[in-house]
């Protein structure tokens, strides 16, 4: 998967932004930050509870890594050349949840569910 790939699926959720994060890539659901993207662009850096980050870890450890803010374990660090396209999807979709507001959110089901 490719950096572009990601933004894709990142911006084609509700009300997604893209912003400049210091020297990083972020998206935005109105103004709330749920990833990031370095300069390089092979990684993400997605923002999610433990309980998210250590599912995803035990599904594919080659692809995700921890992501730690200070002491805090605050997200999962995605090797694109490594993930899953489907995975990626499902992690920026969570991500997102997180981070919509409970109205938007409730109104918003990924294609697989609405179908």
């Amino acid at each position: 998967m490719k950096l572009e790939d990601a933004r894709r699926l990142a911006l084609a959720l509700p009300e997604v932004t893209e912003e400049p994060h210091f020297d990083m890539t972020s998206w935005r659901i109105r103004k709330r930050l749920f990833v990031t993207a370095p300069p390089e662009g092979d990684r993400l850096h997605v923002f999610l509870d433990e309980e998210e980050v250590r599912a995803f870890l035990a599904e594919d450890p080659a692809a995700f890594e921890e992501l730690w803010w200070g002491k805090r374990l605050s997200g999962v660090r995605v090797k694109l050349a490594e993930a899953d396209p489907a995975r990626v999807e499902a992690l920026l979709g969570e991500a997102w949840l997180r981070r919509a507001p409970k109205a938007l959110a409730a109104s918003w089901r990924p294609a697989e569910e609405g179908s």
